[in-house]
């Protein structure tokens, strides 16, 4: 009998093979709920994966490709048993914008170079894996997230609007030259292209509202080619997409040269970054209901792997789809092998019914990609955004209006650039507040003393900081210091400090200064209730030692006991506020 593995080596193992932890759980049961759920993602993805396609600019069995390989590779290199990743329509729209500022849409070079930034995307995610940044996440904003989405779904619907409209565009045109051009022919508007779209956009929403359970999409499109086909709209100018070529994702060799890819890096990092967020923030939504723990870094060294191994398989970049996860779960699939049959799935309505997209007009699938553009829009957390936090509401519209106006790939920089100047502005401006003792029978409850109309000592400032105490911070807590002092003479200060969490060097140094500037004056400093690991970190940049150990203490008493006894004591006889129990004359 074999000795089983030491426990170092099985958790090694686990983490380059994470698929070794779930494959255990399998059983016919879990079998049977992954094949029918596997089905049911088929199903959605056949005219989500060609939507998305058309989308990126790429013939629409790429789409197909993406669905097949990529799923497959995420969900055994993951940690979710339940996220299904594959082409999405915001990552579609940015391989678009990206390839196209290299090469022309549709061309070779336009497929080769999109493979490419795919393999790069992969590349960075896999390494941002590997050096264990999942919480690098985080620094990217729902807010930013939202307004890319937003402005996403305004382009992807532009995008869509000369096929729906029949009416020629010329490639890679901005957003607002493409609506000028449009706007110029509108008079020659195809009547029947626009009938079919919409036959397909209410045919589908209809069904959806029937039975959200229904491949609604599918069926809206069947529902719109059949009406264009009554019509004779292909004799009639109506554009088809055409037959699929009825093969396996072929091997691919994305193009690879260091000049090629300094070029498109700022691509492929907004690619890479978007991805990990979608398929993170959309495994984290899905685990609250499973009740499983996502690992960050694993799913980025899946995604990073999936696109890796896509780029060689004829696949475009892909992330974490919310649909079809949602789907997923709800369809009852217990491991990533549901993930696994709706690829097999794919597989085989691509090599058996490769012309079910022969008849399939142009105005549909435009009217398909409407919907889905809709559907990116969250309406609900955007309103909410803009009643309650104006701060959140800028960012929003800034990178709404640049995901418009500029390259894709900026946009997203602009937002999350955007967004962490106003988070430093934000940390830099730390709350300072009065405080005094709530109850005169002990300082230990300090409360607002403005806010709760309390008085305060005349020789005694007691000041709460809320907030770091930074490079950034300091000039702003000198200032307000300054202003909350003003007027009485106080050269006793307090610091009440359990809301600070850092103080690097130049906060420190600060602090030092207004310690030697009040023992001039004939006061002292006096640091109340920080934490011992704020303490640590004081000591470790040497300013324990120069602030005096003596200057901290852990409770408001203890400090007041050994302060009230240096004041002035004529001062206190004449003070009627009496604001601390230890105050001369007062009864105990």
């Amino acid at each position: 009998m074999k000795a089983p593995l030491p426990k170092a080596h099985r958790e090694t193992l686990h983490k380059l093979f994470p698929f070794l932890v779930w494959i255990r759980s399998v059983t016919g049961e879990t079998l049977y709920a992954d094949l029918i759920a596997g089905l049911t993602g088929a199903v959605i993805v056949l005219p989500q994966g060609i939507a998305y396609a058309l989308i990126a600019g790429l013939p629409p069995e790429y789409g197909l490709y993406t669905a097949i390989i990529t799923p497959i590779i995420a969900g055994l290199f993951g940690s979710s048993l339940h996220l299904i990743s594959g082409p999405t329509a915001a990552i579609s729209i940015v391989v678009l914008s990206v390839t196209s500022g290299v090469a022309e849409i549709g061309s070779p070079e336009f497929i080769s170079l999109a493979l490419t930034i795919t393999l790069l995307a992969g590349a960075i995610q896999f390494a941002f894996g590997l050096a264990r940044f999942g919480a690098l996440v985080n620094f990217i904003s729902h807010t930013v997230v939202l307004g890319f989405t937003a402005g996403a779904a305004v382009l992807i619907a532009t995008s869509q609007i000369k096929y729906i409209w029949d009416l020629p565009v010329a490639k890679g045109s901005s957003f607002v030259n493409t609506w000028i051009s449009l706007l110029k022919q509108i008079d020659d508007i195809s009547l029947l292209a626009f009938a079919t779209a919409l036959v397909t956009l209410l045919t589908t929403v209809l069904l959806k509202k029937i039975n959200a359970k229904l491949p609604h999409m599918l069926l809206g499109m069947i529902s719109g080619s059949l009406f264009c086909w009554l019509l004779d709209g292909h004799h009639k100018g109506i554009a088809l997409i055409g037959e699929l070529p009825g093969n396996l994702p072929a091997l691919a060799a994305p193009e690879l040269s260091l000049d090629l890819f300094s070029t498109l890096l700022p691509g492929a990092f907004a690619i890479a970054l978007l991805g990990l967020v979608e398929a993170v923030s959309i495994a984290r939504a899905i685990s609250i209901r499973s009740g499983q723990r996502i690992d960050g870094n694993q799913e980025f060294v899946g995604q990073g792997l999936s696109n890796i191994v896509g780029s060689f398989f004829s696949c475009y970049a892909g992330s974490g789809s919310f649909t079809r996860s949602g789907a997923n779960y709800d369809s009852g699939a217990k491991t990533p092998l549901a993930a696994i049959f709706a690829a097999a799935f794919v597989v085989l309505m691509l090599l058996l019914i490769p012309g079910v997209t022969t008849y399939l007009p142009l105005p549909v699938m435009g009217g398909a990609i409407l919907l889905i553009a809709w559907n990116l829009i969250d309406i609900h957390h955007i309103t909410q955004i803009f009643h309650s936090d104006k701060r959140e509401a800028t960012i929003l519209l800034v990178t709404f209006f640049s995901t418009l106006l500029i390259e894709l790939e900026f946009a997203i920089y602009a937002g999350v650039m955007l967004s962490l100047i106003l988070y430093l502005r934000r940390t830099s401006k730390p709350t300072l507040m009065e405080v005094a003792p709530k109850f005169l029978g002990s300082a230990t409850e300090l409360r607002s003393s403005t806010r709760s109309n309390l008085k305060e000592c005349p020789q005694v400032k007691m000041i709460r900081i809320d907030g770091s105490v930074f490079f950034g911070a300091v000039d702003h807590i000198q200032k307000q210091i300054e202003v909350l002092c003003k007027g009485e003479q106080v050269v006793y200060l307090i610091l009440y400090c359990p809301a600070i969490n850092f103080i690097d060097i130049a906060g420190a140094d600060m602090l030092l200064h207004e310690g030697k500037r009040l023992k001039r004056l004939g006061g002292q400093l006096s640091f109340c209730g920080m934490k011992n690991t704020v303490k640590d970190e004081l000591q470790a940049i040497g300013y324990l030692e120069k602030l005096g150990p003596e200057s901290f203490y852990s409770m408001p008493d203890d400090v007041l006991n050994e302060l009230i006894p240096q004041l002035n004591k004529t001062k206190c006889h004449q003070c009627d506020r009496r604001v601390f129990t230890q105050c001369p004359g007062k009864e105990q």
